[in-house]
């Protein structure tokens, strides 16, 4: 097993959907988001393997329909 620390998920699209609690860029939680840095490898190995469950969450589209998605 590789023990040196995951990269972080973010991809700079910092967008909390408010009803989820998940960012719209990279599907974290504001806590995981914050603790991220104090998390050993294997606690961010955990986070990552849960993010692809997360997306179907949010509904990616585009013009007005995005904007309004987000705030559902």
């Amino acid at each position: 097993m590789n023990d040196a620390p995951p990269q972080s998920p973010c991809i700079n699209i910092c967008v909390m959907h408010p009803r989820h609690g998940i960012c719209a860029g990279c599907y974290r939680t504001l806590d995981e988001i914050a603790c991220w840095g104090g998390m050993s490898p294997q606690e961010r190995r955990d986070v990552i393997d849960m993010l692809p469950a997360r997306k179907p969450l949010l509904k990616k589209q585009r013009g007005l329909s995005a904007q309004k998605t987000l705030r559902d």
